[in-house]
């Protein structure tokens, strides 16, 4: 049977658009009225919560502390509500709220989880802690208020990057790459065919997807260069740009592992450079090469335009040396993920798919000037 929960607390006049309220209280009676949401996905690739997983190591150190007598927590904890909070004025800013509580605690802890969590392990000690509770408009506002409050703090950036495409109104600089994350979760549950498999599918690490072996950051640059100065940059002048972004980066990489399987099934990026984060920034480049000069648009495109690359001595993925002129070589695993390594990785490689042959009519001189300025120079 629902009921409610009743705390004295003080509100503060902010936004027009929520309420906010301070009050104190036990762990006890904030796990009644919020929870802990983990972040995860379904088996459909929706996601669900935001919350990263408890860090057993700080959860006993903080206990630990706590035990002391003379142990202090002034930080406030932060929960959040969509609707389920009525307040009574009693004057001069102090209010009366309540919260309905059902079977399942309405609130969620936007900040605080590890501190509850190590105070609900204390027992025989009655230790209040502060919380600010802010009530919300719907459940995107709510996600908003998560990714704001905790991005002036170390979070996991996979996280922060997850939650960005279902979350509008953002600084740009966050905006900005929503899209590139957005289309990167897409990829990593897009299935392939029988005759063409999926290179990315659950390959993508994800703070939801810990198992995949490829930086969701990489994939993330290559969507981003791609849409500032290259295929995608096109594509944004149709409705369906992000269904035809989708495609490109999926078909490309699929040609990728067509081309190299040996380097790309099974590997990790410490068995391969292939799909470490050099290679795959790298070959982003060579994608955007195929496309503006060969007229690479399928899958089968871009493993035709990837044949020269297959010459035996011009790729090191996973053994040997990368001969990259006669004055610079490098041993297979020494090019690391750095902006030197990419960009030395990058020229070679776009040079490569570039001098196969060009389109006819195509013209180079705009070509390299769409191309990232990093790039702009590759002879």
């Amino acid at each position: 049977m629902p009921k409610s929960v009743k705390f004295k607390a003080i509100r503060a006049r902010q936004s027009d658009r929520h309420q906010v309220f301070s009050f104190v209280a036990n762990a006890k009676d904030i796990f009644e009225i919020a929870r802990i949401e983990r972040a995860g996905r379904t088996d459909q690739g929706e996601l669900f919560g935001f919350q990263r997983p408890q860090v057993s190591k700080h959860i006993l150190e903080i206990r630990d502390y706590l035990k002391k007598d003379d142990a202090v927590l002034p930080n406030s904890v932060v929960l959040a509500f969509v609707g389920g909070v009525e307040a009574k004025e009693l004057g001069d800013s102090f209010v009366e709220i309540e919260i309905s509580v059902g079977d399942t605690p309405p609130g969620l802890i936007v900040d605080g989880q590890q501190r509850l969590t190590a105070l609900q392990g204390i027992s025989g000690k009655e230790f209040q802690v502060c919380v600010s509770a802010i009530v919300c408009e719907d459940d995107e506002d709510l996600r908003r208020q998560f990714i704001l409050i905790n991005n002036t703090r170390p979070l996991p950036k996979e996280l922060i990057y997850e939650l960005l495409p279902s979350v509008s109104d953002l600084p740009h600089r966050l905006s900005s790459r929503a899209f590139a994350a957005n289309l990167t979760t897409l990829l990593n549950y897009l299935p392939g065919t029988e005759s063409e498999p999926s290179a990315l599918q659950g390959q993508i690490k994800q703070h939801t997807n810990p198992a995949g072996s490829i930086s969701s950051n990489a994939i993330q640059k290559v969507v981003m260069n791609s849409r500032s100065n290259g295929a995608i940059r096109d594509f944004g002048r149709d409705e369906d740009c992000s269904k035809q972004a989708l495609k490109l980066v999926a078909d490309f990489y699929g040609a990728v592992m067509d081309v190299f399987p040996e380097a790309w099934i099974g590997m990790g990026p410490r068995t391969s450079r292939l799909k470490h984060s050099v290679g795959i920034i790298a070959l982003g480049y060579a994608m955007e090469m195929a496309y503006a000069v060969h007229g690479a648009r399928t899958r089968a495109d871009f493993r035709e335009a990837l044949q020269c690359l297959t010459v035996d001595g011009l790729c090191a993925w996973t053994s040997g040396t990368w001969v990259f002129s006669r004055e610079e070589s490098r041993p297979w695993d020494k090019l690391q993920n750095t902006p030197p390594d990419i960009r030395l990785l990058s020229d070679y490689l776009v040079r490569l798919v570039r001098d196969q042959g060009v389109r006819p009519g195509s013209d180079l001189d705009e070509i390299r000037s769409r191309l990232p300025e990093k790039l702009a120079l590759v002879n």
